[in-house]
């Protein structure tokens, strides 16, 4: 029983292919592919996959974006389900205002994140990092409340508001200093240390709630730009989306999930 886990994000859709649909399962192949050209998969990575038996998903795109990745899942003839935060599922008790509001992609990650905890040991605090075209930062409790977090620019929409803000600014590439001496270093180093000081607020205000010193997980495409100047123990963790569409997966397989199984549209929701 292969298992297809697919993660859209707002740039780039990630999928991985499991020899089942269970928390710790054996990849198989993966691969990502950028929004404006899904329209390669089945002809493409997809055709040389053979059939899957189940295909679980996240999307914070949109509904568009995801008609299009269903049209690619035809030469399958298997209909794709996704993920609709729910007020407790996966380890997770969701204190979001709006429990189904939280991007699916955030909710997600905390299920794996707190599948990653309790499989390491005794239930800890941690902080749940992705780093991509945004940047969230979020907190769980030793016994798996989702608390609340941070939403911030990624690098990308920081450079590019200066840019289009200040007169005459551009945006070449530069190095992270600690005393930036030239403007692209100063926008490098600036939005470096946005995003690591984030963490390390959410990292404190979280030690001094539960007492107890959080694990720090980090996930998205550009986590490795960032986890060399964070100055905190973490883990960079590649799969840790997949890790929570297997552990999602594999409850709905022995009780209910949350995830939407109507033919027709399926809600997405947003950061």
């Amino acid at each position: 029983m292969s298992f297809l886990a697919i993660d859209i994000g707002n740039t780039r859709a990630k999928w991985a292919l499991f020899d089942e649909a269970r928390p710790g399962a054996r990849l198989l192949d993966h691969g990502a592919e950028f929004l404006e050209t899904i329209e390669h998969l089945s002809e493409g990575a997809w055709s040389r996959l053979a059939p899957p038996t189940a295909i679980l998903g996240c999307n914070v795109a949109g509904d568009a974006v995801r008609r299009r990745f269903e049209e690619q899942l035809e030469l399958w003839d298997l209909q794709p389900r996704w993920v609709v935060p729910s007020a407790q599922a996966g380890g997770i008790v969701n204190g979001y205002d709006h429990p189904a509001r939280l991007g699916a992609d955030r909710f997600v990650a905390l299920v794996g994140a707190r599948w990653h905890v309790l499989r390491a040991g005794p239930p800890r605090p941690v902080v749940v990092v992705m780093i991509g075209t945004a940047v969230t930062v979020d907190a769980i409790d030793a016994d798996g409340r989702f608390l609340g977090g941070l939403i911030l620019p990624g690098h990308g929409i920081m450079l590019r508001a200066l840019e289009g803000g200040t007169a005459g600014l551009r945006v070449p590439t530069g190095e992270v200093r600690d005393f930036p001496t030239n403007t692209s270093d100063a926008l490098t180093s600036g939005g470096t240390f946005a995003i690591t000081g984030a963490i390390r607020h959410q990292h404190r205000k979280l030690r001094e709630l539960t007492g107890e010193v959080p694990r720090v997980l980090v996930t998205g495409g550009a986590g490795w730009k960032v986890t060399p100047y964070l100055e905190l123990e973490h883990e960079l963790l590649d799969m840790l989306l997949f890790d929570g569409l297997l552990v999602l997966q594999d409850l709905d397989l022995t009780g209910p999930a949350p995830v939407d199984r109507r033919s027709g549209p399926a809600p997405t929701h947003r950061m």
